[in-house]
């Protein structure tokens, strides 16, 4: 696998559209790519931002969430979790970081987003297989550091399923899925880096084992790979426990 992160020009509230980014950073793409692009240059170039000054941050988490909770820690910090686009994130994904005076929230319908530049990108380079990822970075449980993951995709299947096939030594495997979105997102994000780098893009070329859709109209399967937190069969006793409130975003 080849990760190559593309840096780009300095990327300011209304000055350009996602697919210029595109067009003057990212060379003739090859087939069977994947297009890493993060989240906030998604939301940056929709234009999904908010001035910092004058805003309520507590009131905008709570508006931006499907659900959230908000607790404070005995040091006196407080901290805000929240559910959105099925993904337990921090603070609905808002970040001040590199924003230049602006929160920058998470794009309104990444899918959608994620379609768009698949359906641009092959259609520029005149391409049959190509993937795109959209990225965020959150913290993990018990660890220390940010891990990327991925918020959206869009022309490769997010998930490669071992269930039926045999282990090494022919037992037959019941459970076994792969994270395939996840773990190309976790490396992505590594790569393109967290502060002043300015590479919020990536390409992936020669990815094993990815089975890619063909098509400019190609679509997958959404369900098998997002699962709201609240609903997911492993970890519901954990979520069930906490006193999640709806946020501006819920539609339960």
């Amino acid at each position: 696998m080849i990760l190559t992160a593309v840096k780009t020009r300095k990327v300011l509230p209304g000055a350009l559209t996602l697919t210029d980014l595109l067009d003057e950073s990212l060379g003739v793409l090859q087939e069977r790519s994947i297009v890493v692009v993060t989240s906030k240059v998604v939301s940056i170039c929709e234009g999904n931002v908010l001035p910092v000054e004058g805003a309520d941050r507590d009131e905008l988490v709570r508006s931006e969430a499907e659900l959230y909770f908000g607790h404070e820690s005995p040091e006196g910090h407080r901290y805000s979790f929240t559910i959105k686009q099925n993904t337990l994130i921090p603070a609905s994904g808002i970040d001040e970081s590199n924003g230049n005076g602006y929160y920058i929230l998470w794009p309104k319908d990444s899918m959608a987003s994620a379609s768009a530049i698949r359906a641009h990108l092959m259609k520029r380079d005149g391409l049959t297989e190509l993937g795109v990822l959209i990225t965020d970075s959150t913290i993990g449980l018990s660890r220390w550091g940010t891990l990327g993951i991925a918020i959206a995709h869009c022309g490769f299947d997010p998930v490669k399923n071992y269930i039926g096939q045999p282990d090494i030594f022919g037992r037959t495997l019941t459970l076994s899925k792969a994270n395939v979105a996840g773990g190309l997102a976790a490396a992505a994000v590594m790569v393109m880096g967290e502060g002043a780098e300015q590479t919020p893009l990536a390409v992936i070329e020669d990815v094993p084992s990815v089975h890619f859709w063909r098509g400019p109209k190609a679509k997958g399967n959404q369900g098998m790979y997002y699962v709201s937190p609240v609903d997911d069969e492993p970890f519901r006793p954990f979520f069930a426990g906490i006193d999640w409130k709806p946020g501006g975003q819920f539609h339960g």
